[in-house]
């Protein structure tokens, strides 16, 4: 099979596995020159999503033959697809060939399940070993881990790689037994744990090798099993505090040619995976605790945001004076972000915080007016209930968006 029809197949296969991400990654050097790729140097073209994605990586499966029958994995065994498998020596030329024609600054690897966990492991790290030792290559590398390979496949990996992952899958562990039961949740945790314990281990060391130096990630999938809101955000909460992963990504399941009746034919509604990345960015970002952002079925609410919807289900809490506030009580009012709380703070340091200087901070004031009270401003108690302010804040959502209609 030519080179460009086994890419075709590869690149398609692994469009499904949406942890892939180059933010966080440092400047690699050698021996005080740039090399290949080097993103301190000339002719590098990142290119990012809003939410921090980067898109100009080659994103390719090392192969899409598998060993195991995941029911929701449209290259599991039993899948009736096309089927390519490049060597190590393919993926390195195409990388540098894509690089030097400036599409991509850096490669994304993963692969089905050949031969056994050890040996696909090892053929990943051919490709990083091939791309950093014998071509001088300084980009970017995201590997794909195998859970079960052993400890010290996963330590040389993440001394290559500038980001390594490991994908949960699925939110709970029944639905894990049900649909892939040749993973184990505990093989997966141990990966992660294997990673962290790297990191942890070069931490705050100028001289120790650099492991894995834009963290590890990982992906779970959203309705292919039962799994409501809360227990994925419980779930995600739990890799942060225990595994210090740096992005948890949400890929709403997708149906698949000839899938088995063991997963849905209907995809859920994309808006569930966004509501979802907003939930988690809160999570991350602004303190928040999983259990507060789920409504009483467990889930999150499709029209409106979390922030908002955590504000409607507390007003006791508000409003709240911009000029005494605290910051991270001022970090939970909707249409204010962040950077703008910072930019608050400052200003108050100043004089009397105003209705104008949230005007001037661009601050999303059709949300924030109902939360706020400023030297001039303060909105008239009760004027509005929570019940027709999320009428009125609802975001303007397409039906289909919203999984109303099939």
């Amino acid at each position: 099979m030519q080179l460009i029809a086994k890419l075709g197949i590869l690149a398609d296969a692994a469009k499904y596995d949406a942890s892939c991400a180059s933010s966080g990654g440092q400047t690699r050097t050698s021996k005080g020159k740039d090399g290949i790729g080097s993103t301190n140097g000339m002719g590098i073209c990142h290119s990012f999503t809003p939410d921090g994605r980067c898109v100009s990586l080659l994103k390719v499966l090392l192969t899409n033959f598998c060993l195991y029958d995941c029911q929701y994995c449209v290259n599991r065994r039993s899948s009736n697809v096309p089927r390519a498998r490049f060597t190590p020596e393919e993926v390195v030329r195409l990388t540098l060939d894509f690089y030097r024609r400036n599409c991509i600054s850096g490669l994304f690897l993963s692969s089905g399940i050949i031969r056994s966990a050890d040996y696909t492991m090892e053929q990943l790290i051919r490709v990083a070993r091939l791309l950093r030792e014998e071509h001088n290559f300084r980009g970017y590398i995201h590997l794909k881990t195998i859970p079960d390979a052993d400890p010290l496949l996963i330590e040389e990996a993440g001394r290559l790689a500038d980001r390594l992952s490991v994908n949960i899958e699925l939110p709970s562990e029944s639905g894990l037994k049900r649909l892939a039961p040749e993973k184990k949740v505990v093989s997966i945790r141990q990966a992660m744990g294997t990673i962290h314990l790297g990191q942890q281990a070069v931490a705050g060391e100028a001289r120790a090798p650099r492991f894995a130096p834009a963290g590890q990630s990982t992906q779970m999938i959203v309705g292919a099993d039962g799994s409501d809101d809360r227990t994925i955000l419980r779930n995600a909460e739990s890799l942060y505090n225990g595994y210090g992963l740096r992005r948890v990504y949400y890929s709403a399941f997708s149906p698949i040619p000839d899938s088995p009746n063991t997963v849905p034919l209907a995809a859920p509604p994309l808006l569930r995976e966004h509501r979802l990345y907003q939930a988690d960015f809160l999570l991350r970002g602004y303190g928040y605790k999983a259990g507060e952002l789920v409504t009483e079925d467990n889930h999150l609410a499709l029209d409106i945001d979390p922030k908002l919807a955590w504000a409607l289900a507390n007003r006791e809490q508000f409003p709240v004076d911009l000029n005494r506030a605290e910051p991270a009580v001022m970090a939970r009012i909707p249409g204010i972000g962040l950077r703008s709380v910072k930019r608050l703070v400052e200003l108050r340091r100043e004089r009397r915080i105003r209705y104008d200087d949230l005007i001037h901070l661009r601050c999303v004031l059709d949300k924030a007016k109902p939360f706020i009270v400023t030297s001039d401003y303060r909105p008239r108690t009760g004027e509005v209930s929570s019940h027709l302010l999320r009428a009125k804040l609802r975001d303007p959502q397409a039906p289909e968006q919203m999984g109303l209609w099939g």
